[in-house]
């Protein structure tokens, strides 16, 4: 008998990771990534798992244990990807002992990502095989056979997953058998003309890298993932990941080429699949990476105005295609919703970050911002947040608009975990350089935006055990800075003392913004405040925090100015408006 198991692709990629004798698993979180590792967490009596402090360093680990013969996973996003590729690009010269398979999530549509990336661009230019699951039972076989392959041909292997595939549950086989596994380490040896890819060993390594690549092409010609599927022959599609799922929606009769272990491109295949049909058309999302190989053997794709390579595809999309190419549908505009008030996004009820933002506002300051829940500071009434770029550029940035001679007061923000990420370089550099650039560090001691997972700062690590507790005043002070405050990100009056005097110092400054994230603390009922309207003067004052529980009341008599109203199922009672109001109309209640 099989055992069938409800799982998402995410959770498929755990589940296959344990029985396939994975021994290390290192990530950094980042959306839709995430739940891989926090899935990988629940097999921790045979695989050793941690969050990384960033994508590099969990590619470095999963690279020494790959080294020492252990079979080794490591998981991003996107751009996470692109923090990684140092050491990836040397180790898949070096070749792989231990199976190394690297699953990375694109976003399409960017759901949660400052940019759309297709990562399959960046697996060509290591050079590393690629296998693109459709659904959660390809995502679990899938993953095993990128271990063995990573093996065989001994190099780091990819599983590309996208958000829908991340996030989508299907049912899967895992087999009746399935057992984590304890995997079995392969030997270790000296080998310093293989691991010291010094110039006069690495350039014999770009020949077998070469010559590698050719062996997976044909290995790619042979696997049970790439497959043709018979149909009407006036047209051939070829696909690969989740767009398999559209086209198969959409376009049900015609023959198909799906391609799962999609890079290298198995040019023999497509060659043949090509000469059965008609007419070929490339569906992928994102990048022409697939069409733009095929086009280069000299196969006629056919061309189409409806843009497939931009944003998230979708049935719609492809719907419109077959409009165009076939004429025998009709596209039926989807139908409107109502007409509904705008939502933008805001900071939680009692957030720490805000009294941050709404006195770095009220101090006129250029703020450069970082990755994390602390970006929606940008966006009004704060309105106190000028760039994000990725993670930890916020210093950079902040540092250049200094050298750049910019005016008035500039300093950047960044959130814990992002410190722990990248931030730290960015302050040595600042004081390195003789910079005077401030940077505030927005502790609420959890990795936010991602759901809430642990960093050096937490006190625990992936598996909830007990950690020591990184402070990030004395790395300041550590690395020399001698201008390095701590302050209550709740204490306004505090806040604009001692932002102001960071600011306004002739060196370089560190601010740590204390407050915990009220969600992860189970904070949200601290309190419940509400407006005296007798006492209320419609300034709109407390308006200015942005407090998603502050609403405009009802009119007052002269029909022109409204009144304040605090919401007591939001209030999470974090004094703030108290502390704005300047006639005494706030009170606590409860």
């Amino acid at each position: 008998m099989s055992r069938k198991v409800l799982l998402s692709a995410n959770e498929a990629v755990a589940w296959a990771a344990a029985k396939a004798g994975c021994a290390v698993a290192s990530a950094y979180p980042g959306t839709p990534s995430t739940e891989i590792l926090e899935n990988v967490a629940k097999f921790k009596d045979t695989i050793y798992c941690e969050w990384a402090v960033n994508e590099k360093v969990g590619m470095e680990v999963a690279v020494g244990a790959s080294i020492a013969g252990a079979r080794a996973l490591t998981t991003m996003k996107h751009v996470g990807l692109n923090v990684a590729m140092d050491p990836l690009m040397t180790y898949t010269y070096v070749g792989a002992n231990g199976g190394l398979v690297i699953v990375v999530c694109d976003d399409p549509g960017m759901h949660s990502s400052q940019n759309e990336q297709d990562s399959r661009v960046l697996v060509r230019f290591a050079r590393a095989p690629l296998f693109e699951p459709s659904d959660s039972q390809e995502a679990f076989d899938m993953v095993q056979a990128a271990f063995e392959v990573s093996e065989q041909f001994n190099v780091p292997t990819f599983v590309r997953l996208t958000t829908r595939t991340s996030h989508t549950s299907t049912v899967v086989d895992v087999g009746a058998d399935f057992a984590p596994r304890k995997g079995e380490r392969k030997p270790y040896a000296k080998d310093i003309r293989r691991y010291i890819p010094v110039p006069m060993f690495a350039r014999a390594q770009r020949v077998q890298a070469q010559t590698r690549t050719e062996a997976l092409r044909k290995h790619a010609c042979e696997s049970a993932f790439n497959r043709i599927e018979e149909g009407d022959a006036r047209l051939g599609i070829i696909t690969s990941g989740v767009t398999y799922q559209y086209v198969k929606e959409v376009f049900p009769e015609f023959a198909v080429l799906k391609l799962g272990l999609a890079n290298p491109l198995p040019h023999d295949l497509v060659k043949a699949f090509a000469a059965k049909v008609g007419q070929v058309l490339v569906i992928e999302e994102l990048d022409p990476v697939l069409e733009e190989q095929v086009r280069a053997m000299g196969i006629r794709v056919l061309d189409h105005a409806v843009e497939l390579n931009m944003l998230e595809m979708n049935p719609m999309r492809l719907t419109a295609l077959r409009k165009e190419i076939l004429g025998d549908v009709e596209v039926r505009p989807g139908t409107p919703p109502a007409a509904l008030p705008t939502r933008p996004p805001v900071l939680c009820a009692g957030c720490s970050h805000r009294g941050v933002f709404y006195t770095l506002a009220k101090l006129g300051a250029t703020v450069t911002g970082d990755i994390g829940c602390y970006t929606l500071g940008a966006f009004p009434p704060l309105s106190a947040m000028d760039t994000t770029i990725c993670m930890g550029a916020c210093v950079g940035n902040a540092f250049g608009m200094e050298k750049a001679g910019l005016p008035g007061r500039t300093c950047a923000v960044i959130g814990d975990s992002t410190f722990f990420h990248s931030g730290m370089t960015g302050i040595l550099n600042v004081l390195y350089n003789g910079g005077k650039t401030t940077t505030v560090v927005m502790d609420n001691r959890i990795t936010g935006m991602t759901g809430h997972q642990e960093n050096p700062g937490s006190g625990k690590n992936l598996c909830g055990d007990a950690a020591p507790v990184t402070d990030i005043a004395e790395v300041a002070k550590g690395i020399g800075f001698k201008h390095v405050a701590k302050v209550d990100a709740y204490d306004l009056a505090q806040l604009e003392k001692v932002l102001a005097e960071a600011l306004d110092a002739p060196e370089p400054a560190v601010v740590i913004a204390y407050g915990p994230c009220r969600i992860s603390a189970k904070l949200q009922n601290a309190g419940t405040y509400a407006v005296d309207q007798d006492k209320c003067k419609a300034c709109g004052a407390c308006l200015k925090l942005g407090c998603p529980t502050i609403e405009r009341g009802d009119a007052v008599a002269d029909g022109k100015r409204h009144k304040a109203h605090i919401s007591r199922v939001q209030c999470s009672g974090c004094n703030l408006c108290i502390q704005v109001c300047k006639f005494g109309a706030i009170s606590k209640i409860r």
